[in-house]
């Protein structure tokens, strides 16, 4: 509603400090690719209290780039398929169009395309958190919009999603839109489940590989009925269910 009248910039309060609320590709591109320039990453004291001072959301400089660094061996292409057989284990992958247990692998999760588009569609339309935090390092000006030093900016994940120029009938589930890739210069900020530039989420790849195993389980081993229908999403931080979503699953009968 804010945003329908006051546009893609406009300021707030929010936990009690000044700030501006950033909505739209070019204007998130330019607080994403801004950090340590224009703004640098600044969560809420209630956030950083909880996930801790030491942890890569909450360091910056040389100690952010060193930790990265190190974090990211953790989620590299060879360190995702030795966690395969372990998502395995939790949820008991099974097999998609004839994929058996034991090819189940990076490879092969690679090749089951409308899978992949089915959970790119479910985070354009929730995204595993709204938004992401910044603090203002100097004033600066934004689309003719003046940020002064010192206030915080918010840029708004699920407000970019919606009015992103590339999703047409957005309140449709249409997984379909991803089996075509649009131009990546077009479409770079339009997207951004997972945030961007250099803070862009680092579990990024093992999220992806857990939600195909985890999805191919699902449609592969039983049906479900959602036992209220469709739930109504809520935000407080991360997305979730209002009603908790309860569901009656039933195992497929093999003969």
């Amino acid at each position: 509603m804010k945003r329908e009248k006051y546009g893609y910039i406009y300021r707030t309060h929010l936990f009690g400090n000044r700030t501006v609320r950033v909505t739209g590709a070019d204007n998130v591109k330019q607080i994403l690719l801004g950090e340590h320039r224009l703004v640098s990453a600044q969560w809420p004291a209630s956030v950083r209290a909880i996930l801790g001072t030491e942890t890569l959301s909450n360091v910056h400089g040389a100690q952010h780039k060193t930790k990265k660094k190190a974090i990211l061996r953790a989620f590299s292409r060879e360190a995702l398929e030795l966690y395969i057989p372990v998502i395995q284990e939790e949820v008991q992958a099974a097999a998609e169009q004839g994929m058996d247990l034991q090819s189940l692998n990076i490879e092969s999760l690679e090749q089951l395309k409308y899978t992949g588009c089915v959970i790119k569609e479910t985070l354009r339309i929730n995204p595993p958190v709204p938004g992401g935090f910044r603090v203002a390092l100097k004033t600066f000006e934004l689309n003719g919009y003046q940020i002064p030093k010192g206030w915080n900016v918010v840029y708004s994940i699920c407000d970019t999603h919606d009015v992103a120029e590339i999703f047409p009938d957005k309140e449709d589930f249409q997984p379909e839109r991803f089996l075509t890739d649009p131009c990546a210069d077009s479409s770079r900020f339009q997207y951004i489940p997972f945030g961007g530039g250099s803070r862009m989420c680092i579990g990024k790849e093992f999220a992806k590989v857990l939600l195909k195993v985890f999805l191919v389980e699902v449609v592969t081993k039983c049906h479900w009925t959602l036992l209220n229908g469709p739930p109504t999403m809520k935000t407080g931080p991360t997305v979730y269910p209002e009603d908790n979503l309860p569901t009656k699953f039933t195992s497929y009968v093999h003969n």
